[in-house]
């Protein structure tokens, strides 16, 4: 008997006791997501992390967490505001924005690709989402997973599991999204124009455009500075030619360890408790409907300046305004040739693509103001 009582207690002790069904489902839906991460390729970077700690979150009796839970400690980079401005450290090293300087009319399709982000946000008012909710969800349509994961942090962190899972699965699922919206709002004509090459910018341009990017976006939304800020340094590192090593280390070691507790921080949001609800039903559809009004808008602006200039701006470069960088760019690439095989828009369309991540950090500002 004593022995059957030692394994009984035993037992009460283990998360086998405690495990539901919504747990192992969750467990499932993070398995789902390193799965599409590994075979399917999409975003691996962040759906392992991301999936990871949603299994660990939702394995019980760990106390994960918990106060002086691993993962409780993990999230408060989050919370603190700290992890999404790193990534955008290493995203401006990595940037080259001589497109759009090249380029500067095109930071209007940049902007208006951020169109979606407002329409959503009056729409999920309608149905009834409080402000900053609505705030947190219509930023999807950015196509920018750390801004998204900024804003909600900030406005509503109940949300942030299916917010940056529809954020970074859109992302993901871009050249599937994208190209059907393209080929219904442009001819055949629209589709094969030829573009003229992007030309050479100066290293001081390149060195002055961090600076006052910076300078002119914070005096007008300052809210948007830590992401703006973040992103103008990386860059000027990469572009300044005399601290390579800085550069180097935010393109690589520190944007990769960033990634790692960012994404097993987003997954610790995920439990059955928070992610189980109506709720994200709604915010995925409402993500994807973000998304897609966002790149319209893009491609719709880009047919006004085709008008506009004569025929010599291809329409779908605007889809590229969204922030999913270089992704949107290369999908206008493959559009544009399959259409005619000799064009090639890459560069072309990373002005507005790059555009779009200093749009979708602005548009972040803007709501953030407006909230508080």
């Amino acid at each position: 008997m004593n022995i059957l009582r030692l394994i009984i207690d035993f037992f009460q002790c283990t998360g086998c006791s405690a495990l539901v069904w919504e747990n192992i489902l969750m467990i499932a839906v993070g398995g789902l997501l390193i799965y599409l991460g590994i075979a399917k390729r999409y975003e691996p970077l962040l759906l392992i992390p991301i999936g990871f700690g949603a299994i660990l979150v939702n394995l019980p009796l760990a106390g994960l967490m918990e106060e002086g839970g691993l993962l409780n400690y993990f999230y408060f980079g989050i919370r603190s505001g700290i992890f999404p401005p790193l990534i955008f450290l290493g995203i401006g090293a990595m940037t080259d924005f001589g497109p759009l300087l090249a380029k500067p009319q095109t930071f209007l399709l940049g902007a208006a690709a951020q169109f979606g982000i407002f329409a959503t946000l009056i729409g999920a008012k309608l149905l009834g989402f409080a402000f900053p909710e609505a705030a947190s969800i219509a930023i999807i349509g950015g196509a920018d997973g750390p801004t998204a994961i900024y804003l909600t942090s900030k406005l509503a962190d109940h949300l942030l599991g299916p917010i940056a899972v529809a954020a970074y699965s859109y992302m993901a699922l871009v050249p599937i999204i994208q190209p059907p919206i393209i080929r219904a709002l442009t001819t055949k004509k629209e589709r094969v124009i030829v573009m003229s090459e992007i030309k050479q910018v100066s290293k001081r341009v390149k060195i002055l455009f961090p600076i006052l990017t910076t300078i002119a976006s914070s005096l007008l939304v300052p809210a948007s500075t830590p992401l703006i800020g973040m992103l103008m340094l990386g860059n000027l590192f990469r572009e300044a030619g005399v601290v390579d090593r800085l550069s180097k280390t935010a393109q690589n070691e520190l944007i990769n360890i960033v990634t790692i507790f960012l994404g097993v921080a987003v997954g610790s949001k995920m439990s059955a408790a928070e992610f189980l609800t109506l709720k994200t039903i709604m915010i995925i559809v409402m993500g994807l409907v973000a998304f897609s009004i966002g790149t319209a808008s893009g491609v719709l602006l880009g047919k006004l300046m085709c008008i506009l200039t004569g025929g010599k701006v291809n329409p779908m470069i605007g889809a590229a305004g969204v922030s999913a960088v270089p992704m949107a760019a290369r999908v206008v690439q493959k559009v544009g040739q399959q259409e005619n095989p000799s064009n090639f828009l890459l560069m072309n369309a990373m002005g507005p693509n790059v555009a779009g991540v200093i749009g979708s950090a602005i548009a972040a500002g803007v709501l953030l103001s407006l909230a508080g």
